[in-house]
């Protein structure tokens, strides 16, 4: 028993040896060229493009901050990480960054000083942006944003979660290497799917939110290759990340591609959805920026991706809700608090009013398996983000109901008007309750009558 005992010890000297070893094996990764300085001026404009493609204000701008003076809380699974400060200050920011120490943050997650990042930075995204874009986002970063001394701020990280060297493990196991993910655009069936491919597995970093990780943390697929790539991810924030293929209740398959660039271009579209939450910031910081082209090639490419495997729910349109709200019929309690608290946006026959209020029959965030995103709203309510095409910020209020009444409204919702969607239990929604600060909600009843 002693010998065995001794050589389990050993063994397991001899792997840490191993995993220490290889966390701390360099990292080579080549050597870029800068741009000639002659090109600057239209390199920092084409730069300002790609950062807002990158979606980089959204995650390294704190609330009232500087712009990418970092300082933004982002909660993880891990603890509370805290965003850099990535302006051109050479003292707390990146203004002494190379080329190259640029290329290991952004496409390898290394930072200047060999330490890796948290995946939080979407560098596994990232590896796929290429040389040229990644030459014309330095340009940008070093001469197109303004210097802001601002210390970076220790992440809430409790030991041994807090320690690095493990991270070099994760990012050498786990994380792409550029050379090996070069994005092919003759791989697509024409340019405009290339465009849009490259934006999505790339810039626009879709997949870190969007797709399932495993138990130690990766995107379970980084392109569609894999049938559950895009098809739905965590809970952030207390939101579903919903998935985004073809399939006909809970994801695109309904839509067309002009659903999804008003969508992306405005935060809401005629006839599916608004938007709120994490995904609002994406929209304002983001893709309403984007031109036309670009969006639409965001668009054709979605709409290539199939259906994933799992298919829970499902919608078949029956007016015999909308009959029966109409006559004043009410068979249940849920019935009756739709009638009393969403009736008057939502209307009785779950259509809505285009662009303001989303219909609720065949609604792809309705329809989602998990219940989380719909439990959300109706226990802190949202706020509708203003953009250039569409300013006006209307919103949802929270509802004081208990966590039965919630239940049972969001279960005659979800299978109403030919919606057929899971029940939802009055413990799902405690769950998430007890998760929800305690501050006041997003959007209040007084909120909800502003223009």
């Amino acid at each position: 028993m002693k010998k065995f005992l001794l050589s389990l010890v050993g063994l397991g000297v001899v792997v840490l040896v191993v995993l220490l070893a290889f966390a701390f094996w360099p990292t080579h990764t080549r050597a870029l060229q800068a741009a000639p300085e002659a090109q600057q001026a239209a390199l920092i404009e084409k730069g300002r493009y790609l950062a807002d493609a990158g979606d980089c204000t959204a995650c390294h701008t704190a609330k009232g901050g500087q712009p990418f003076a970092g300082g933004l809380p982002i909660a993880s699974p891990i603890g509370t990480l805290y965003s850099s400060n990535i302006t051109p200050d050479k003292v707390s920011g990146i203004g002494a960054y190379s080329l190259d120490d640029f290329d290991r943050a952004i496409r390898h997650g290394i930072a200047a000083n060999g330490s890796s990042l948290y995946p939080a930075m979407p560098y596994p995204a990232y590896a796929k942006i290429s040389d040229d874009d990644l030459r014309v986002l330095y340009a940008y970063f070093m001469h197109g944003v303004a210097p802001v001394n601002a210390e970076n701020r220790g992440n809430d990280v409790s030991w041994p979660l807090s320690m690095r060297w493990p991270l070099a493990i994760w990012r050498k196991v786990f994380a792409p290497q550029p050379d090996a993910v070069a994005f092919k655009a003759d791989g697509y069936k024409d340019a405009q799917v290339a465009r849009g491919a490259y934006l999505v597995q790339g810039l626009g970093h879709c997949g870190s939110c969007h797709t399932p990780r495993a138990v130690t943390l990766q995107e379970k697929a980084l392109d569609e290759s894999s049938p559950v790539y895009l098809s739905g991810g965590p809970v952030i924030d207390g939101w579903l990340a919903v998935n985004l293929r073809g399939n006909p209740a809970d994801g695109l398959g309904n839509w067309s591609a002009e659903d999804i660039v008003a969508t992306l271009r405005s935060a809401r579209s005629a006839t599916h959805a608004v938007l709120g939450g994490a995904m609002g910031d994406v929209v304002v910081h983001s893709t309403q920026h984007l031109n036309d082209g670009d969006l639409q090639a965001v668009a054709a490419y979605l709409k290539t991706l199939p259906a994933s495997e799992r298919q829970v729910s499902s919608f078949k349109a029956d007016p015999a809700t909308a009959k029966a709200l109409a006559a004043g019929e009410e068979g249940s309690r849920g019935a009756e608090l739709y009638v009393d608290n969403c009736s008057a946006c939502h209307r009785t026959n779950g259509q809505g009013y285009e662009r303001v209020f989303p219909k609720i029959a065949g609604n792809s965030s309705v329809l989602s398996e998990d219940p989380v995103s719909m439990i959300r709203l109706v226990l802190a309510g949202s706020k509708l983000p203003a953009t250039a095409t569409a300013p006006s910020e209307l919103g949802m209020p929270a509802w004081r109901m208990s966590d039965e009444e919630v239940a049972q409204l969001l279960t005659f919702i979800r299978s109403s008007w030919g919606n057929q969607a899971p029940a939802v239990n009055a413990a799902q929604v405690k769950q998430l309750r007890d998760t929800l600060p305690k501050e006041s909600p997003a959007v209040s009843r007084t909120d909800i009558a502003k223009p």
